[in-house]
């Protein structure tokens, strides 16, 4: 089967935006307009198409990161049903509420451009934020559209100054609107210096004509900023213009798309979409501004069989190679693998490698979603995302690629659960299906993460926040039958040290016949981050916040048993040396010890390796480590002295003030153990006129006061 369209023509991209910032209803309206449905769907009737859980129907949010497919012809093309004219997206709507964040960052890694859709009474909020930080580490190119324009309060400029001192100074803005809050009627393109109207039927009829008299001299000082600022990434373009010459509005659209691939320029555009107003723009100026995967380098990944560098360009005539970014549960066809090919192609029915694991997989069937309905294809081409049906052994960040050609692509990287909840299954039915549930939940959801209290044999699920358990639980009821007792909310603590230590351990057991025999002598010390193109020595083992350091020399100690010896170590930082917390971000080295020919065996030197971690802890000052939250309140001005009262009482730290649109908004750190019910807190405190957002932001030791009730609680006591 023949790639349907050319890859120059491809457009894959993200729709990202704090929660309530209108990214569903953007979403809806593009979906409308390319023709993919033929009714609005309404996030407030819970008839939207991309957010197609009963959750996120229900909840008028969204959870997962929902595909779509679709075709698109230029706004104003004459013929817009000429094929050659027209461009296919490939399209994500991400979540915006902080809970599910994992699904935005994983969306980022195969994304080539995005759209962040802001709220125009609002401007920068805190999840703007790190969404913003994840594109910036996968170096995303970004569209901005300030939405809502519509509202109460909504003030473009105001937003614009919020992206500049909270995002970026490279924010430049394209567009103006026409009116604000009830008088919003269109924009002004100050590329083209046109103003547009969108009347009929959802807005569906756009017209062209000149600019408002009362907003030329505004929309003339703008144009002149925003070519200035394009110039400046064209070196003919800057000499033309310093002499006098304008350039031409083909080669300011050409050097704009120019700076916006190369993530120097973010153009901001304007508009309403529950009002119908700027959508067929915005996505005239994905296909203007943002990269088609022909305008990207080509991905870098590791040969698994010699460890060298190699990479694959985004061909189809190359070997292929894709990376799995997602799974999801199917009650119909079983597990989907969301996968973006980077280059080549794949077939239903293939054999592949699946270089992460080492093992060949075949691939069932390919389909192609649009949300919650799904298209059948043959065969899917380099640029394209697509989901494949009856790969067995597969995880989130796994690289598939031709049987002869391996390449393993790099992992993407997930932040650690901070809250976690016991879970008690209501009935023995319920247990035995609980298990099948949770593990197909957690090999969906990189961020949601299962285990056993050893003393208790409890369940314990923890997550990145209450929301998301609420949501794991609902979906454990509704999806899979389980009935289940939920525990109160408890902070995911960790402990590490800081301080290094050695420690030596000799387990000896004679009790009659075979004894039992392994002696070691470790140093412990603070793990340290690689830097940027650092690898690993062979004698490492390096996993996620833990290493091993194997320096055994002449034999001490024989090969055979040293994977013991590491296992203990893990083993025992799993079970916590100060109140039993998983224990992370340790190096660990195995230096020297001895053996005996006959009682030395693997359970011996795994329980060397538990005892000698456990003695060097204690001289490495383990402590325990807290999560802190960065916490947003946005308040009227007369509340400030409760808030900040309030704030403090929490062991918070308050790092910035700012005014915007009639509020004070208040940023803080504060622990997360001081933060349940603080919602409710806040709004009795201002009669329902603050709110207030937080994420996790890091990990910090807790003061020892703290550390000693955290003791206490859990039943240890203090040496």
């Amino acid at each position: 089967m023949a790639r349907a369209f050319p890859l120059n023509k491809l457009r894959n991209f993200g729709i990202v935006a704090h929660v309530d910032a209108g990214k569903t209803t953007t979403s809806e309206r593009i979906l409308f307009y390319t023709g993919m449905s033929h009714k609005i769907g309404e996030v407030h009737d819970g008839a939207t198409v991309t957010d197609w859980m009963e959750q996120e129907r229900e909840r008028g949010i969204t959870i997962t990161a929902a595909a779509i497919s679709c075709n698109w012809s230029k706004t104003m093309e004459e013929d817009r049903k000429d094929k050659s004219k027209m461009f296919t997206f490939n399209i994500i709507d991400t979540p915006g509420h902080i809970d599910f964040t994992a699904e935005v960052k994983r969306s980022m890694r195969v994304l080539d451009g995005a759209v962040v859709v802001f709220d125009g009474a609002a401007g920068v909020e805190p999840q703007t934020e790190t969404n913003w930080g994840y594109a910036d580490e996968a170096n995303v190119p970004r569209i901005c559209f300030v939405n809502k324009m519509d509202k109460l309060g909504a003030d473009y400029d105001s937003s614009i100054k919020s992206i500049e001192e909270r995002l970026s100074k490279k924010a430049v803005r394209i567009q103006l609107p026409i009116g604000a809050e009830d008088t919003l009627s269109g924009v002004v393109d100050l590329v083209q210096m046109k103003a547009y109207r969108f009347g009929g039927e959802m807005g569906m009829v756009v017209t062209e004509e000149e600019i408002p008299e009362n907003l030329v001299e505004e929309a003339k000082k703008w144009r002149a900023e925003l070519i200035e600022r394009v110039v400046e990434h064209d070196d003919a373009l800057m000499e033309a213009f310093l002499e006098g010459n304008e350039p031409t509005m083909e080669d300011l659209k050409k050097t704009l798309r120019k700076a916006v691939i190369a993530n120097e320029i973010f153009p901001v555009m304007t508009g309403s979409s529950l009002k119908n107003i700027g959508v067929q723009l915005v996505l005239d100026a994905v296909v203007d501004y943002l990269p088609a995967p022909t305008d990207l380098p080509a991905v870098h990944g590791i040969n698994p069989k010699d460890e060298s560098e190699i990479t694959r360009e985004p061909s189809d005539e190359e070997p292929f190679c894709g990376l799995v970014f997602k799974l999801q549960d199917d009650k119909f066809v079983g597990q989907l693998a969301f996968f973006r090919v980077y280059s080549g192609s794949v077939k239903s029915g293939t054999y592949i490698l699946n270089a992460s694991t080492g093992n060949k997989e075949r691939v069932g069937r390919i389909v192609r979603l649009m949300a919650d309905k799904r298209e059948e294809v043959e065969e899917v081409y380099a640029g394209e995302i697509a989901a494949a049906v009856g790969i067995k052994e597969v995880k989130t960040s796994h690289t598939l690629c031709a049987e002869n050609n391996p390449i393993v692509l790099e992992q993407i990287s997930f932040p650690e659960p901070v809250v976690a909840v016991r879970v008690e299954p209501k009935t023995k039915q319920d247990q035995e299906k609980m298990g099948t549930a949770l593990k197909r939940l957690s090999d969906e959801d990189p961020t949601f993460k299962v285990s056993t209290d050893e003393e208790t044999m409890e369940t314990i699920i923890a997550g990145m926040g209450e929301l998301h358990l609420d949501i794991i639980v609902d979906r454990m009821k509704r999806e899979f039958g389980v009935e289940a007792n939920i525990g109160q909310p408890q902070v995911a603590y960790r402990e590490t040290i800081q301080g290094e230590a050695e420690a030596e351990h000799k387990y000896i057991k004679q009790s009659g016949g075979r004894g039992q025999y392994g002696h070691v002598k470790i140093r412990i010390k603070p793990l340290v981050p690689l830097a940027e193109g650092e690898t690993v020595a062979k004698n490492v083992t390096r996993e996620d916040h833990f290493e091993f350091i194997n320096s055994i020399k002449g034999g001490v100690i024989p090969q055979e048993y040293i994977p013991a010896v590491m296992k203990g170590c893990k083993e025992a930082m799993a079970r916590g040396q100060v109140a039993g917390y998983k224990m992370e971000d340790v190096s660990v080295e195995l230096f020297d010890g001895s053996y005996h020919d006959v009682d030395s065996s693997e359970i011996a030197f795994k329980l060397a390796g538990i005892n000698a971690f456990k003695e060097a802890a204690k001289r490495a000052n383990a402590v325990i480590l807290e999560p802190i939250m960065k916490v947003e309140v946005r308040t009227p001005e007369e509340y400030m002295g409760d808030i900040n009262g309030n704030i403090s009482s929490k062991r918070g730290q308050i790092e910035a003030t700012e005014e915007l649109g009639g509020k004070t908004i208040v940023n803080a750190k504060v622990p997360l153990s001081e933060m349940f019910g603080a919602t409710n807190t806040l709004r009795s405190m201002t009669q329902g006129r603050a709110s207030m957002t937080m994420e996790f932001d890091h990990y910090e030791v807790v003061p020892p006061n703290v550390a000693e009730d955290i003791k206490k609680a859990r039943g240890v006591k203090s040496e």
